[in-house]
């Protein structure tokens, strides 16, 4: 046991979590043995008659938040484990669409505090379990859980899963999966299962996905093969083989996850029908991703942290707003691609905010600063770059606030507060 002191589960949430930061050697430690050891004596690997696990460069929570949207129209209680959070550690466990309170997650923690014994969990680990035993609890029907990191070697992994998932394929997270496109395939693929449902929401990708799906006899369904879509004015429409859904609603998340939604649930066992779908869809949302605060100006809270999301995001805001001149209030983590993806928005961002994050992954204003346009003015945090933003911005003009859920979690705090 570390000779740490556990609090106790009466103990606030903050205490909880500063203690489990300091129980292992490093925040990241991938792999299966420690955390699988526990989950099975904590009898976590299937905590939920069913359940969806999504991986992703981007997008993973965007189609957990479609596929919970669409799961609760049809009367399941469903689960929803995603991170990183943007305000609160609650956020990372939605139980039909609510957070729950703080001493439910430190009586989790106490849980698998008392089950793990001398195994030393990272803080994703421990947070993965204790989502799980808390599924477990309030007895959900469906489970969909967002992968952390990669897929084969994360926490999210050990779960015993009716359906796999990976909304898309892109080069980040660097140190820790490399920068091969077809390692990172593999890695995401780890995910699948033999003779289960395998969603590829990712066109083209590399080889290494389908040809590990094909090795373990997964049953692989690939966007523009097995099922495809295409917008239609205002609607768009959906096709998987002979099974062909017209006249959809535009959700307010990207399409293409909502076509890998689509498919990933009718590929599962789960009863739904045409209604739920489109009211689904027309209800689904996520904070965080082309998050409207204001109009007058047009303020825009957005997570893209990779030139993949960066690129997306760029050609929403141009169809959605075009002309109209855009205030970016920036700030990343070091170990992002940040030249690349700063240059995705070049062409568009005429005044920059950039501001420095906090942290041992943080980058520093002056690291964007050697991309971005000599002479613009820095910020030591993003609140400080966000203000002048706000000064400086028209009535008729963006403000976009971007680079991390660090970024837009401290900015919507702001914005929650003064309101």
């Amino acid at each position: 046991m570390s000779q740490l002191l556990p609090p106790q589960a009466t103990s606030p949430l903050a205490m909880w979590l500063s203690y489990l930061e300091q129980l292992h050697t490093s925040a990241i430690d991938l792999g299966l043995d420690r955390v699988q050891a526990v989950a099975q004596k904590a009898e976590l690997v299937k905590p939920a008659p069913y359940v969806i696990t999504v991986a992703g460069t981007n997008g993973k929570g965007s189609t957990c938040a479609l596929m919970e949207a669409i799961l609760r129209e049809a009367g399941y209680k469903v689960g929803v484990y995603s991170s990183p959070h943007l305000i609160r550690y609650n956020e990372r466990v939605r139980i039909n669409g609510q957070d729950l309170a703080d001493n439910e997650h430190s009586q989790a923690f106490s849980f698998i505090e008392q089950v793990r014994g001398d195994i030393s969990l990272s803080l994703f680990e421990f947070g993965t379990l204790a989502a799980l035993h808390l599924f477990k609890v309030h007895q959900v029907d469906v489970v969909l859980l967002e992968v952390g990191l990669g897929g084969r070697l994360d926490a999210t992994n050990i779960v015993d899963h009716d359906v796999s998932v990976i909304t898309s394929l892109a080069v980040d997270h660097v140190d820790w999966l490399g920068d091969d496109i077809n390692v990172i395939g593999f890695e995401k693929a780890g995910i699948f299962r033999s003779d289960k449902p395998a969603i590829c929401g990712q066109p083209n990708p590399p080889a290494s996905v389908a040809a590990h799906a094909d090795d373990i006899n997964a049953e692989l369904f690939q966007v523009g093969y097995q099922f495809n879509y295409q917008i239609d004015g205002d609607k768009w429409n959906w096709q998987c083989g002979a099974f062909d859904l017209s006249d959809l609603p535009l959700p307010n998340l990207p399409l293409p996850n909502a076509a890998t939604a689509l498919m990933a649930l009718g590929a599962s066992d789960l009863e739904l029908t045409d209604e739920h779908l489109v009211e689904g869809l027309k209800k689904a949302y996520l904070p965080g991703r082309m998050q409207l605060l204001s109009q007058e100006p047009t303020i825009i809270l957005d997570v893209a942290h990779n030139p993949h999301s960066a690129a997306y995001l760029v050609g929403q805001l141009k169809e959605r707003y075009p002309g109209k001149k855009v205030h970016g209030v920036v700030a990343m983590l070091h170990d992002k691609d940040i030249e690349s993806t700063l240059a995705e928005f070049s062409a568009y961002i005429e005044v920059w905010y950039p501001a420095s994050l906090s942290g041992p992954r943080a980058a520093t204003s002056s690291e964007l600063m050697a991309y971005l346009p000599t002479g613009t003015q820095e910020f030591k945090a993003p609140v400080d770059a966000f203000v002048q933003a706000q000064k400086m911005a028209k009535s008729d003009e963006i403000i976009l606030v971007f680079g991390s859920f660090h970024t837009v979690g401290q900015i919507w705090d702001h914005w929650s507060k003064a309101q």
